[in-house]
């Protein structure tokens, strides 16, 4: 009986465990912390979590649980946003924005070899406040999005 009970008890820790692994990829210290990596990479000060930012785009995502499309809010901020046919951390959501880091020539501030634009606004140098949010699709599909504020991307600058 004594074995039982500790068999279960494990069970249920190692539960909450993985549990608490898979949250802990879209909380806002892991937004953030994946963020300010890539910033500081390149010498960019780190983002700061905001509020407002973050209701804007969980305002935004939940506007996608329907369809799950890839299109942009349009509003005031600089904005990211990621899909996935599964589930999708927030963390691989901005390291793919970040991979993009390959197709960014610095000297000629463009693109080459594909895209560039969301690893340039995750480095963008004037933006100073962060918001993501995550929604799981009537699809079963994931939408992540994430905002900056002030936006980044302005034709003939440079991010950093």
């Amino acid at each position: 009986m004594g074995l039982c009970k500790i068999s279960l008890t494990f069970v249920f820790l190692l539960s909450l465990t993985i549990v608490h692994l898979t949250l802990a990829q879209d909380s806002k210290e892991d937004y953030l912390n994946a963020h300010n990596a890539a910033r500081a990479d390149v010498g960019v000060p780190p983002l700061n979590w905001d509020d407002t930012v973050a209701a804007y785009a969980q305002n935004y995502a939940n506007q996608r649980i329907g369809d799950c499309n890839l299109v942009h809010s349009g509003g005031q901020y600089g904005e990211n946003i990621a899909w996935s046919s599964g589930d999708l951390s927030g963390t691989d959501a901005v390291k793919l924005w970040v991979n993009e880091k390959a197709n960014y020539d610095y000297n000629s501030n463009s693109c080459v070899g594909g895209e560039c634009l969301h690893y340039t606004q995750v480095v963008w140098r004037n933006s100073v406040r962060l918001g993501c949010a995550k929604v799981r699709c009537n699809n079963g599909g994931t939408f992540i999005g994430c905002n900056y504020d002030p936006p980044g991307n302005y034709v003939g600058q440079k991010p950093y």
